[in-house]
């Protein structure tokens, strides 16, 4: 089993949602934290918010999975400010809400770019030192939507399968070097993911889904994707009734299909 105290642990997306509640577990639990987003001052706002850790263990690197040009330099920043990272957790990203035929290629870039290459170029940066001391775990924030793909989520879903298909490669690649890979798939969790989401343009989304306002609390969620770290699991889901859907899709995909065509658009 591993451990969360006094590992380095750098997460994206760290300054809402999924990312601040792993940052304040973590913290209770003794681990080394370096907090990733855009906005520096959400993260000094998690920061100054963490309890049970001394503050001088809690670093604070801004960037933008957006920028790739900025990542490889950023990622050995990262592992500068404590000699390592033991755990990379890969949270950050971003959703839409739009028709495929309507969407932009450029918002289809972004979220391929943000959701998918982002991680793997800072898992690949700190894969040197992972494999130099023999030790490491990658964290992959997927989604029930990297296995069932509903209507106005074209690319998000494309960039949670594509996760799925990398990682899992990668995990057989890596394991002789003692590295874990875990993919994690949470259902509806209760974010702020769809009022941040893409439009067909690019534009905000500005709208709470129902099944979003009514999902898992981000501090179950939190909850479990330590427990899954803690235990090497190689893949967990954390969801409710989205779970039929994943055992539709794996016996019954027919009917699966009828379902998902009926589903109102929105939700």
């Amino acid at each position: 089993m591993s451990e969360i105290k006094n590992k380095v642990i750098w997460i994206t997306g760290a300054s809402s949602g999924i990312g601040e509640a792993l940052a304040y577990q973590i913290a209770e639990k003794g681990g080394k934290l370096i907090l990733s987003a855009r906005r520096e001052n959400e993260l000094q706002r998690v920061k100054d918010n963490c309890k049970g850790i001394n503050p001088d263990e809690i670093k604070i690197l801004p960037l933008d999975l957006n920028q790739p040009d900025t990542l490889p330099i950023l990622a050995q920043e990262a592992i500068s400010l404590f000699g390592t990272v033991d755990i990379l957790i890969n949270n950050g990203g971003v959703t839409q809400r739009s028709l495929a035929v309507e969407t932009s290629s450029e918002v289809e870039r972004i979220i391929m770019e943000v959701n998918f290459f982002a991680a793997i170029t800072l898992s690949k940066s700190v894969l040197t030192v992972m494999k130099k001391q023999q030790s490491g775990h990658l964290v992959i924030i997927s989604s029930v939507a990297g296995k069932v793909a509903t209507k106005m989520r074209s690319s998000y879903a494309a960039s949670k399968h594509a996760l799925q298909g990398y990682f899992d490669s990668l995990r057989a690649e890596v394991w002789q070097d003692n590295i874990k890979v875990t993919l994690i798939c949470p259902g509806y969790v209760k974010t702020s993911i769809s009022l941040n989401a893409f439009t067909a343009e690019g534009a905000k989304y500005n709208q709470m889904d129902k099944n979003q306002e009514l999902g898992i609390s981000v501090d179950v969620c939190a909850q479990k994707i330590l427990q899954a770290i803690e235990k090497d699991q190689e893949e967990i889901y954390i969801a409710r009734k989205e779970m039929i859907a994943v055992y539709l899709k794996r016996f019954f995909p027919g009917i699966l299909s009828k379902i998902v065509k009926n589903i109102k658009v929105g939700n």
